[in-house]
């Protein structure tokens, strides 16, 4: 057993080092197919709804439904409450995820207004005075890191009952 562990432990050892290393090989050739570098998701000019599907779906889901268990609220029905209080709007465009998106400036102002669009994700729940995000001021608002998720959210939504709202985020906290 000793004489297995020692041979193996010796074949290890001897391994060339370029076997181990941990950064990719700049002589490497890409698979076929993948020869032309990536476009940046930011520079692909996909649709709004595609940009969902690829930045808010892991968390939200499809449908915009959420995942409690995950700790993550729902959008549909829901999300455009944050309109109706003090700093909401500013809130949506800093959530991290939203934040931290690989979309640009403009992108991400046509994914909130196609969420929060008459007849979109947020349904009911956008004010009928919505005024579309620009790039503008999400360039302006984005950048400003959002350092307490759970405490400035729990304050929109304190505020939101305040004035009355019935709040279903599907969080299940009444």
């Amino acid at each position: 057993m000793r004489l297995l562990i020692l041979a193996g432990l010796a074949a290890a050892l001897a391994a060339p080092p370029a076997l181990a290393r941990a950064f990719p090989d700049p002589q490497q050739k890409p698979a076929p197919g993948n020869e032309a570098p990536q476009t940046p998701i930011a520079q692909a000019g996909y649709s709004a709804a595609t940009n969902y599907q690829l930045q808010c779906r892991g968390c939200h889901l499809g449908s915009g439904e959420g995942a409690p268990r995950n700790d993550t609220p729902k959008m549909a029905g829901f999300v455009g409450n944050f309109l109706r209080v003090a700093g909401g709007r500013e809130f949506l465009v800093r959530v991290p995820g939203v934040a931290q998106a690989a979309l640009s400036d403009a992108q991400i102002a046509e994914l909130l207004n196609w969420i929060l669009e008459p007849g979109g994700m947020a349904g009911a729940s956008t004010p009928a005075n919505f005024q579309p995000y620009s790039a503008e001021e999400v360039g302006k608002v984005r950048h400003n890191a959002l350092l307490n998720l759970p405490g400035t959210r729990a304050g929109l939504i304190a505020r939101m009952r305040e004035q009355g709202l019935a709040i279903e985020d599907g969080m299940g906290t009444p």
